[in-house]
């Protein structure tokens, strides 16, 4: 069953980045529902290892979806069976990856070109899932084609649960300005099914502003959680209050550790100590002069190290209070 999107903050599908590991820690730090990385049709019906792997989830990170990509309607048909073999809540259709590899092979934001063909490949995913299928795209492939509007339309009309809008235009990547505005226009026009903001969201307060101002049912969260993986309990609590707290240095050092060891656990040793460098920034975030400490912290590659050090940050930083 598609899980209630109305006033839920969402951790947006990351690549190399939403696996797991992360995934689970942003749910235990607030976030509603979680979405894997983005999965290739193509490696999935091939049976590759890389896109199998991306399958696989913790049951504490329910509700969650799975989100696929291709352009191709029988390889986006059948992934859409294997996925509900996983047993994910709902499947999401990724219409919006704005890279050359996936966007100039007519997938991803590739689609917003063909706006027949992203009709056809939604159809031909929820033909063949019993799951709900949802799907996630930008505003157009440049200012001369903004088509979110009529997307909307489109995607109520054969059946699309929900809707995520990154509200960026493709040739902008995850660079400048966000077009939060298109939100409530597409409200205006009449469209009845969850509408989630994505796209620049940064902050609490920003995440508010979202709500109040152009009234998403969902605000979804992207770069903003690798730099502050509190993000999601404190735009709750910005919500609910009108300010919100930082995590003190204990709780900052416990849920690195803890990411460090569900990395480790699920990926290896080397590899979940080399993978977690890029979360690092996020975690010491606001510690003064940390630049030294995140330095000696990225030459390690071995786990008990890794905790080592970090109970050093813990402890000198204490004694700083």
């Amino acid at each position: 069953m598609l899980p209630d999107f109305k006033n839920k903050i969402v951790l947006a599908p990351m690549e190399d980045v939403t696996e797991p590991p992360f995934r689970l820690i942003c749910k235990r730090l607030g976030a509603d529902i979680l979405y894997t990385e983005f999965i290739s049709s193509e490696g999935l019906i091939r049976d590759a290892r890389k896109a199998r792997e991306k399958l696989l989830f913790f049951p504490e990170e329910r509700p969650l979806a799975i989100q696929i990509y291709g352009g191709n309607e029988e390889s986006m048909a059948e992934s859409a069976r294997i996925c509900e073999s996983a047993d994910p809540d709902f499947i999401d259709i990724n219409c919006g990856c704005w890279v050359k590899d996936v966007a100039l092979r007519g997938a991803g934001a590739g689609l917003l070109k063909d706006l027949s063909k992203m009709q056809r490949i939604a159809e031909a995913v929820m033909s063949n899932t019993k799951l709900p299928v949802t799907l996630k795209t930008r505003l157009g492939w440049d200012e001369n084609s903004i088509v979110i509007v009529e997307i909307a339309k489109i995607m109520e009309s054969i059946g699309i649960k929900a809707l995520t809008v990154h509200c960026r235009l493709r040739g902008q990547g995850n660079k400048g300005d966000a077009d939060w505005s298109w939100i409530k226009r597409i409200k205006d026009s009449g469209v009845k099914i969850p509408i989630i903001l994505n796209g620049n969201v940064k902050s609490p307060e920003d995440v508010k502003f979202a709500f109040d101002t152009y009234q998403a049912d969902a605000v979804m969260i992207g770069q903003g959680a690798i730099n502050n993986q509190w993000i999601f309990r404190q735009s709750k609590e910005y919500i609910s209050t009108g300010k919100f707290t930082e995590p003190e240095i204990d709780e900052k050092i416990d849920i690195c550790i803890q990411h460090l060891k569900l990395n480790c656990s699920s990926k290896g040793e080397i590899r979940g100590v080399m993978e977690l460098r890029k979360f690092y920034s996020g975690y010491l975030k606001g510690l003064p002069n940390i630049s030294r400490f995140r330095m000696e912290l990225m030459s390690i590659k071995e786990m008990e190290p890794v905790i080592e050090k970090l109970n050093e940050i813990r402890e000198y930083y204490s004694e700083q209070v």
